[in-house]
């Protein structure tokens, strides 16, 4: 802590990296009168990686582990962007169960990533309770992801013209049961947080947000919506099957933390919604485009030969990425998760950049912060919903 020799009675404080507050690695630099804050500076980079370099290094089918390292609480929609791509430069078909089964995976993907957001949201702003009520639902979602794909966080599920396995036997009447159960425990959370005065008073009227400063700034997802925006990529891209399901998009017009709470609330419900139609008309037939697997074939392909026998290295199934260039785009939990893909007649990416929804939306925290008091930071930025795995990638 140190104080500028500029002006008197400025203080200069580091919340982070290590701030419990701070969801991760994030570092702001604040300047301080008093309670007020007059400057905000974040600082990124703490959890750097090179996915994306990393990424131009691997088969698609090598990288899909990686990508749940990104955002690592809603890990179905960094799955489900890295095949997208390639199924869009190749002209892949998915079968019609597959897009069913990603669906449902990824909206309970979007409640386990809105309970972890809501959970230590009203910690950050003096609340404990709902903190441990999330974590009782998000374990029934793991449960379920867990009984699917064998994982419960890093799932690795996702594959190039559809899925790695189907749904397991009695899986869909389980999840049928988490809907109905789940539905109960959001209206206990309306009824635990949205009357309470205390909570009222920590974030209505808090880091408001116009409707052209959102475009301005290029923010997605609740943060868009919240501002009095409709605008869901589920409904504009036409992605997967959404367009057969009845559901609404969740928005608000006020624009401050409150109404982005609600917004997340809401999504949670209509999740749900669209979880329930889709296990209700998941139709038969395959799970994965099998016609595109293209197996690398070997030069002696004598099955009791030397290397048949003796090297254990057998190769993994390739696709060739045409020479082509695509920006693809899923509506994640925290908004606009898009990845720009340049193919090179190859099995590996030429370039592969990630557009993560928490590093964009994070760039209007020093402008939100400006003026207002030490403690509305916190609310703040609980409010965007960051996690420092995308961010800083």
């Amino acid at each position: 802590m140190n104080i500028p020799a500029t002006r008197k009675d400025l203080m200069i404080v580091n919340m982070g990296p290590h701030h419990p507050s701070m969801h991760g690695v994030l570092r702001l630099i604040v300047t301080l009168d008093g309670e007020d804050v007059i400057d905000c500076e974040p600082i990124l980079g703490y959890l750097h990686r090179g996915m994306e370099k990393i990424a131009e290094n691997r088969t698609i089918i090598q990288y899909i582990p990686y990508v749940t390292r990104w955002d690592y609480l809603a890990t179905m929609f960094t799955e489900a962007i890295t095949v997208n791509g390639p199924e869009l430069l190749g002209n892949i078909q998915v079968p019609k169960r597959a897009s069913y089964i990603r669906t449902i995976m990824l909206e309970l993907s979007r409640i386990a990533s809105h309970l972890l957001w809501l959970g230590p949201f009203m910690a950050d702003i003096g609340a404990q309770t709902p903190f441990f009520y999330i974590f009782r639902e998000r374990e029934l979602v793991y449960d379920l992801f867990e009984a699917a794909t064998g994982m419960r966080m890093m799932h690795n599920f996702f594959r190039i013209g559809g899925v790695a396995a189907d749904l397991p036997h009695g899986w869909i009447d389980k999840c049928l049961d988490f809907c109905d159960y789940f539905l109960t425990g959001v209206t206990d959370y309306q009824k635990l947080i949205i009357r309470n005065p205390i909570f009222l008073e920590r974030v209505e009227g808090v880091g408001i947000i116009g409707r052209g400063e959102v475009i301005n700034w290029g923010l997605s997802g609740p943060m868009l919506r919240a501002s009095g925006i409709q605008w869901d990529l589920r409904k504009v891209d036409h992605y997967e099957c959404y367009d057969e399901f009845d559901w609404e998009i969740q928005w608000q017009k006020e624009g401050d933390s409150l109404a982005r709470y609600l917004v997340r609330i809401g999504e949670m419900t209509e999740s749900i919604k669209i979880i329930q139609q889709a296990l209700e008309g998941i139709p038969g037939g395959p799970y994965e485009n099998l016609e595109i697997r293209d197996f690398d074939r070997e030069r002696n392909p004598e099955w009791n030969n030397f290397d048949y026998r003796f090297i254990s290295k057998k190769p993994s199934p390739t696709f060739e990425l045409p020479k082509q260039e695509l920006y693809v785009r899923v509506e994640a939990p925290k908004g606009e998760l898009g990845i720009f893909l340049i193919g090179d007649q190859s099995g590996f990416p030429w370039r592969w950049k990630i557009r993560p929804p928490g590093f964009i939306n994070l760039q209007i925290l020093p402008q939100l912060v400006k003026s207002t008091k030490l403690a509305d930071i916190m609310t703040i930025l609980g409010s965007i919903d960051i996690i420092m795995g995308e961010v800083d990638r």
